[in-house]
């Protein structure tokens, strides 16, 4: 009797204490991905915040303050172009094709005036990630105008979230894991945008 009591307290306490550390709703990624692609997710989150604060213990949303946004953006490069390709790819080839879909698809883009075609990496804006984004800017302004963005042109653009926004927008609590993965999934974008250099080839 007294070892159920003893587990019991035990189990209400952890309840207690996870409720007390959570306090930010992951209702919105549960009603709409499976366990396997939450973990994927995380693992996004994770090498993102990696790769900005240098695999540093630090608090994300000190590191992000700390970023040298000024410069980067004069030398016409941003920030997040600090973010290893190589390592990026390999992220790719580490969460299921099932999650990397319901966020990313590749088209086609055209240069001009050459007319050359290369592979880009777009928005899958009928997925469960676009889907995500609308019911966490049901509680969030500045996401359902982001949604509503990438859901109309269909891709991620670096005019879509200002720096200066993510640190001084409310909207923008770095301590939000919602708002860690949407910038994370932002700024990995813009990244590939960036670097990729591969010829588009029509299946």
């Amino acid at each position: 009797m007294r070892k159920t009591i003893l587990l019991i307290f035990a189990i209400t306490f952890l309840q207690l204490n996870f409720s007390c550390k959570s306090q930010y709703s992951a209702t919105e990624l549960n009603n709409n991905f499976s366990n396997e692609q939450i973990s994927d997710l995380n693992k996004i989150t994770e090498f993102f915040k990696n790769q900005m604060c240098h695999n540093t213990n630090s608090d994300f949303k000190k590191c992000c303050k700390q970023i040298p946004h000024e410069y980067l953006q004069a030398t016409g490069s941003g920030f997040w172009t600090n973010i290893d390709f190589e390592k990026q790819k390999e992220l790719y080839e580490n969460i299921s094709k099932s999650t990397f879909d319901e966020i990313w698809m590749f088209c086609k883009s055209t240069e001009l005036p050459s007319g050359k075609e290369s592979k880009k990496l777009c928005a899958v804006t009928n997925g469960k990630y676009q889907k995500f984004l609308s019911d966490f800017g049901n509680e969030n302004p500045r996401i359902a105008e982001y949604a509503n963005k990438i859901a109309s042109v269909g891709d991620f653009n670096g005019l879509d979230i200002h720096y200066q926004e993510i640190l001084k927008n409310k909207d923008f609590d770095l301590n939000d894991p919602n708002v860690q993965l949407i910038l994370a999934i932002h700024y990995l974008s813009l990244n590939d945008h960036e670097k990729r250099k591969e010829e588009w080839i029509s299946e």
